[in-house]
């Protein structure tokens, strides 16, 4: 931005002004053949098929600016659309973007917002293609993703099978640690409280379990109860979890649980914006990968050590 838009809004600029801004001096991909400026982007599919998902994010629902810089809610807007392209064993290609805000924002918090989803999907080597702005009375952020499966079949909910192994890449539980941490005004943690604010996707590892014969594969957005749920019912089986193998992560958000009288246990079944991948195997998961449970016969639920969970099991959107 110049010097002279520094203070700026985003109704002072207007429309076209602003997108100007948010895409200036950006690089896209090789495979995105005609980026933002035009009625439509043009994203090659090499692969010959498209993934395709969408995500909404709402003030004060889903982040709080008080708590979040912009850049961090790019970041995430941009990481749980990214998780779940994932999810199906492909790789995101592109996202875009619409944003709606009050008229008085600071054009300056838009770039900010535009730079943390810039800065995300180069993590995962994808642009951001287009989109659109509109005057809300708070921010509204919806991204739509690409993914390419690079000649992979796609692992949906419904293939998991008796005997297969369950089994997690990335971290459980930190998000809710974080935003128990923050709602209570608790200093410290530093670490968890950042994980709420901007998820870590395991990047490269839904390909990974699509190459290692993943059955069935969601990401953990809602709760890993709740995420695991949507494979049982989606697959007709039964999955026990051991709570022995969550010990790691149960571990990691011991301490904060502690400070706000909180159960650790409960925060890693139950807490979700993770954005970890649960997959199931039917043999030896592959690296980045660590076995949690396995699927059995019966009807469809998820259980813990073979009891059913009294606790709650995730995220509702109503």
């Amino acid at each position: 931005m110049t010097a002279e838009d520094a203070d700026a809004t985003l109704s002072g600029l207007g429309e076209f002004a602003v997108i100007d801004r948010l895409v200036a001096g950006r690089r896209q991909p090789p495979f995105v053949t005609l980026g933002p400026g035009d009625d439509a982007a043009v994203v090659a599919a090499r692969d010959g098929r498209t993934v395709v998902c969408t995500d909404m994010l709402v003030e004060n629902r889903h982040f709080r600016l008080d708590w979040s810089s912009p850049h961090d809610v790019g970041r995430k807007a941009i990481a749980q659309n990214a998780a779940d392209i994932e999810a199906m064993g492909a790789r995101s290609t592109a996202f875009v973007v619409g944003f709606g805000a009050p008229g008085d924002t600071p054009t300056a918090h838009a770039v900010e917002l535009a730079d943390g989803m810039w800065h995300e999907a180069d993590l995962v080597g994808a642009g951001i293609v287009g989109g659109d702005t509109v005057k809300a009375p708070l921010w509204v952020i919806s991204v739509a993703a690409l993914g390419d499966l690079d000649g992979r079949q796609p692992v949906p909910r419904d293939g998991a099978q008796p005997g297969d192994v369950v089994a997690v890449a990335g971290e459980l539980g930190r998000s809710q640690a974080g935003y128990t941490l923050w709602d209570r005004a608790l200093p410290g943690f530093d670490e968890l409280r950042s994980r709420h604010l901007v998820p870590r996707p395991p990047y490269g590892q839904g390909a990974a379990a699509a190459r290692a014969g993943a059955t069935a594969m969601t990401d953990v957005s809602d709760g890993l109860l709740a995420d695991l749920g949507h494979i049982a019912t989606s697959s007709g089986v039964h999955i026990d979890i051991a709570r022995d193998a969550l010990r790691p992560e149960v571990d990691a958000v011991a301490d904060a649980a502690s400070r706000t009288g909180a159960d650790p246990l409960q925060w890693v079944l139950g807490g979700g914006e993770d954005h970890a991948l649960v997959a199931t195997f039917p043999g030896t998961v592959p690296s980045g990968w660590r076995a949690i449970g396995i699927v059995v016969a019966g009807r469809p639920g998820v259980t813990v050590d073979g009891d059913t969970w009294a606790g709650n099991a995730g995220w509702q959107s109503f």
